[in-house]
């Protein structure tokens, strides 16, 4: 399944990655790729919750990014 995930780099330096389709699943990391790592582990875990409790999983999304020169 795919999922959105934000990362972005806090004021100290970390990131900090969430998934929006996922409330309250956020992971954090010394770098980007460690973020990113961390969050791949955090969804993992929060679908298998979803999973365990008969609740609803969220739709994987089918998207493109398209980047452009300005």
């Amino acid at each position: 399944m795919k999922y959105r995930v934000l990362v972005e780099q806090d004021e100290d330096g970390m990131f900090v990655a969430e998934v929006p389709s996922l409330p309250g699943c956020i992971s954090q990391g010394k770098t980007r790729s460690e973020a990113v790592r961390n969050i791949q582990e955090a969804m993992q875990a929060y679908l298998e919750s979803l999973k365990a409790h008969d609740e609803p999983i969220p739709p994987s999304i089918n998207e493109e990014v398209v980047e452009v020169a300005v």
